[in-house]
């Protein structure tokens, strides 16, 4: 079942945990999830070891998105921030990520430079303008299947109830999915579900961000269909590293962390090496009897 159809179908929500390579991709779909959310802040920072202020290029999403397709199977969910400039940068986003691989993009209304939707000083663009981005990304997309998802953030800048009209305005233009950033309660997340009436809303859970985090079944409950974790697994990651350098600096060795480590073979079960193998000697195997 396509992700937009697994959208439309009663049934639990969809829970897509961030990813920011093709490894973290692929820990995601073992894991059974049945999507990945490419978190452009992930991205930040991994890759760049800077806080999600609008660094990341297009050119750098674009060839993670190209990485994460081509080692996993589920649908990939790419933050896509701005669409990088107006709406004809919208449309060339659109047409690259699709071709690389995504399965929805998420387009924002933030004014450049964008950050963080849980942190202080955005700004917003205007509803019209953020509507002729909607319609570029509809118009460039080649399958029906794509998703087109509209973030808005303006109840840090304008409030709720403006963030609300700017929901439906979204919903209106053809958005497949409504995503309104960092509502304060339970209350304004169940009003954003009711408002939205048929068009899907999604959810973002951010440790230590503006919005209470509640679970994946207790958000389905209150009526979204698509949940994100986008940065949980660096936050997860973070603390462990730092315990790992901590006793590697003290003792000088890996001897007393190894019960709590992947080994070498676990690393290659899990990133498929012996299936590698099997197809690179499968293909020597071909060359030799073609040669004969």
């Amino acid at each position: 079942m396509s992700l937009k159809a697994r959208l439309t179908t009663p049934g639990p929500a969809v829970h897509a945990p961030g990813a920011f390579d093709a490894l973290s991709a692929l820990l995601i779909q073992q894991a059974g999830f049945e999507a990945i959310y490419l978190s452009g802040a992930s991205i930040a920072y991994t890759q760049l070891g800077r806080p999600d202020l609008g660094l990341v290029s297009f050119d750098h999403v674009a060839d993670v998105v190209a990485r994460i397709c081509e080692r996993v199977d589920i649908p990939l969910i790419v933050d896509a921030d701005t669409g990088f400039g107006n709406a004809l940068n919208v449309a060339r986003t659109v047409k690259i990520f699709e071709r690389n691989g995504a399965r929805a993009i998420q387009l924002e209304d933030q004014t450049f430079p964008k950050r963080c939707g849980h942190l202080a000083g955005k700004g917003v663009t205007s509803t019209k303008d953020m509507v002729g981005k909607i319609h570029a990304a509809l118009d460039a997309k080649r399958f029906d299947e794509t998703l087109i998802i509209a973030r808005t953030d303006a109840i840090a800048v304008e409030g709720f109830e403006p963030a609300l009209e700017r929901a439906v305005a979204y919903a209106e233009a053809g958005a497949d999915v409504v995503f309104v950033e960092a509502p304060r309660d339970q209350e304004q997340m169940k009003c954003i579900v009711t408002t939205l009436g048929r068009t899907p809303a999604m959810a973002n859970m951010v440790e230590g961000g503006k919005t209470p985090i509640l679970s994946r079944d207790a958000l389905g409950e209150i009526g979204f269909r698509l949940v994100i974790s986008p940065g949980a697994l660096v936050r997860a990651l973070i603390p462990a590293a730092e315990r790992f350098l901590r006793t590697l600096g003290t003792e000088g060795s890996t001897v007393s962390y190894v019960d709590r480590m992947t080994d070498l073979a676990g690393v290659n079960a899990r990133i498929g090496l012996e299936e590698m193998l099997a197809l690179g000697d499968r293909y020597e195997r071909e060359r030799e009897e073609a040669a004969e």
